[in-house]
């Protein structure tokens, strides 16, 4: 091979090479609409929405706002307020629920509460918590935050939170305190 061939293979190279690196420069702003992270924002108001299962109606919920946000978890969220009703197996409303704020979590069946949450059933059993998780899978509640219990002769605090049933029948307190009436044998009436 000649010298000036290998002097022209060289700048052949040096050319080409410079053109590729042109050609991978981009735009900024191009690069950040292609890569940028979209969230799909849904807003209604005046909501009443029904869940059933197997067939049968399990709750109610209104709502003046609901906003539906499509991001890496689906989540419907409930600023303003909301109202729930809950029914039971025979489709008999048995609990009703209020609450300021309300967000419900699609990917886990969950909904967090906040802000004056409160239960109650057709008994008048009032359960009160600053925040409450609502399992709809297992139609549980819970909360590791003060709540609180008063029904007919019971009246129990729980310092460091609760698990409960939807209908409120069954409920576990962790650091409870409170009275409660007994019968003979010991056990809550």
């Amino acid at each position: 091979m000649s010298f000036s061939y290998k002097i022209i293979v060289k700048t052949a190279y040096i050319i080409a090479g410079c053109f590729f690196v042109m050609a991978c420069e981009n735009d900024d702003k191009v690069l950040q609409d292609w890569t940028k992270r979209v969230v799909l924002k849904e807003e209604a108001t005046n909501i009443e929405s029904y869940l059933s299962q197997d067939g049968k109606l399990k709750a109610k919920l209104t709502a003046p706002l609901m906003i539906r946000v499509a991001g890496d978890t689906i989540s419907v969220e409930f600023p303003k307020k909301l109202h729930c009703d809950f029914y039971d197996d025979s489709t008999k409303l048995e609990t009703w629920l209020d609450s300021k704020y309300g967000i419900y979590y699609e990917n886990l069946n969950k909904v967090y509460l906040r802000d004056s949450v409160v239960v109650i059933t057709l008994k008048g059993d009032t359960l009160r918590s600053p925040d409450l998780w609502w399992d709809q899978t297992t139609r549980m509640f819970y909360t590791d935050k003060y709540a609180t219990y008063h029904g007919i002769g019971k009246n129990i605090y729980g310092g460091k939170g609760l698990e409960a049933t939807q209908d409120l029948k069954r409920i576990m307190f962790k650091e409870s305190t409170g009275n409660m009436k007994v019968s003979q044998n010991g056990f809550p009436e």
